[in-house]
């Protein structure tokens, strides 16, 4: 079978290699085996190898066993479809450039190369006669082709070219291997299922996620516990990112959210975060969390430099939310605190204390010290943490140093909202609060909600020194667990 066109210098050629001069006549290179035949072949471009289908009926199946093929122009599309279909043989790498491809063209042979590639598949369509800028909606009368799900595949790559090809991701099937995926000049058709078809379940080992200059991806959802890095590039239309990914190190968006007709919206988990490269609308952005600050470590800690960096990247936020953390054992590290100088001037601080037994009066003062100007704070007081949670530190602890906190003033005088969540009634949790409450002076409302397994006599020792802090105007309301379920909690006489 021929996939390319014979010329006149053929016929030569086959009288060359048939000839067997030296066989006494016969075609002794034909009577090689196929793994030989075929690293013959090796050391001949595709097109070439191709050609030698002409041969004789033994020459057509062969050349089909490569297990690379690389055709800058696309065979014609049945005969394609027909030779990938000859073999079972996993093809390593297929890389088609496909000249005024349409989604009917595409559909004969793609669902064969998927059955085929074990390795990397690339896909490039271009159409001589049309400009790359012609009109979108000139474009989409060419309809859309459903690129098959490639369950064998390591790579794809498709760079479409705009030229009137719209792709729909497959609605079924898994990505079983698939690492990597690389998708340039797409424009994808109907409500785009991307996210769907590369999350976890359906592609469970993928790494890699570059969508580069492509329209119509509208919302993007993905959560992948294997993704490492993601590129997003001008995506036109973009309105919402969804990114859970507790292995992703690498992010990039540029030049991606440009409609001025709707906000979006990004909702980026990703705590291995390395690399952060984010050129864009930033302006409707309301809420940042980073990851824990330790308050005691080594001088020069990285994981706090980043944490940082990303807030000095802020003038601004309306809601931050901030982990304030301590190891078990902090005797022989320094303390950390004085590398935070600034934070962004926010309305709603959300203080969320990892004590583990330590005094953290002087961190929290603090970063009240930073934020003067909030509103609303909510303190959340984490439970301690390991196998042997440590819930009072040693004597004579580091911990309670600095102690200017006890003394020194502060003014609050913004600060109308309080939530403390998890409240034990530890010592310093109750050392704490108090210093809150002669700062903030223009408090109006106050939430409490105890520990789930808070003692009855401590919750009720707690509610009645609340309101001995209580001033006229002043609304309080508390919490407690009763089964499981959270209701309000008043106290028995």
């Amino acid at each position: 079978m021929e996939l390319s066109g014979g010329d006149s210098e053929g016929a030569p050629k086959r009288a060359k290699l048939s000839s067997g001069d030296a066989c006494g006549g016969e075609d002794c290179l034909s009577a090689l085996p196929d793994d030989v035949l075929v690293l013959i072949l090796l050391r001949l471009d595709t097109t070439v190898a191709a050609r030698t289908s002409v041969l004789s009926r033994r020459w057509r199946r062969v050349w089909a066993l490569l297990p690379k093929l690389c055709f800058p122009l696309a065979p014609e599309p049945h005969r394609f479809r027909d030779t990938l279909d000859t073999h079972e043989v996993p093809l390593r790498d297929l890389l088609v450039g496909a000249g005024g491809a349409t989604p009917e063209s595409l559909a004969i042979w793609l669902p064969a190369a998927a059955r085929r590639v074990s390795g990397d598949l690339t896909l490039l369509t271009f159409d001589p006669g049309k400009d790359a800028g012609e009109e979108e909606g000139e474009a989409a009368q060419r309809g859309a082709f459903e690129l098959p799900c490639f369950e064998k595949a390591t790579s794809i790559s498709l760079i479409l070219g705009f030229h009137g090809l719209a792709i729909a991701m497959p609605p079924t099937g898994v990505f079983a291997r698939l690492t990597g995926i690389y998708l340039s000049c797409v424009r994808f058709h109907g409500p785009c299922a991307l996210g769907d078809a590369m999350s976890s379940p359906r592609c469970p080992c993928l790494q890699r996620l570059t969508v580069d200059d492509s329209r119509g991806l509208g919302d993007l959802t993905i959560n992948s516990v294997s993704l490492l890095q993601m590129e997003l590039r001008n995506l036109r239309g973009l309105w919402q990112v969804t990114v859970v990914a507790p292995a992703l190190t690498e992010l990039t968006v540029i030049y991606c959210f440009r409609n001025d007709d709707t906000q979006p919206v990004a909702n980026i988990s990703a705590p291995q975060l390395v690399s952060l490269e984010w050129k864009d609308c930033m302006a409707h952005l309301r809420w940042l969390g980073t990851s824990f600050y330790l308050v005691y470590g080594q001088d020069g800690l990285s994981h706090n430099h980043s944490c940082l960096t990303l807030l000095q990247r802020f003038e601004a936020i309306e809601t931050l939310f901030l982990t304030l953390a301590y190891m078990r054992e902090i005797e022989n590290y320094q303390y950390l605190m004085e590398d935070m100088m600034v934070l962004p001037d926010i309305t709603f601080l959300c203080l969320d204390v990892i004590a583990n037994g330590h005094a953290f009066g002087a961190s929290s003062f603090h970063a009240l010290r930073l934020c003067t100007g909030i509103r609303r704070l909510t303190l959340l007081f984490a439970a301690p943490t390991g196998l042997e949670a440590q819930t009072v530190c040693p004597s004579g602890c580091i911990c309670h140093q600095p102690a200017e906190w006890e003394t020194e003033g502060l003014s609050l005088n913004h600060l109308e909202e309080v939530e403390i969540r998890h409240l034990r009634g530890s010592e310093h949790e109750v050392a704490f609060v108090k210093r809150l409450f002669s700062w903030a002076t223009v408090l109006k409302q106050i939430k409490v909600t105890f520990y789930y397994s808070i003692p009855e006599i401590k919750a009720k020792e707690l509610y009645q020194m609340f309101w001995s802090f209580s001033r006229p105007g002043m609304r309080m309301t508390f919490y407690i667990y009763r089964k499981f379920s959270k209701v309000v909690y008043v106290p028995e006489d």
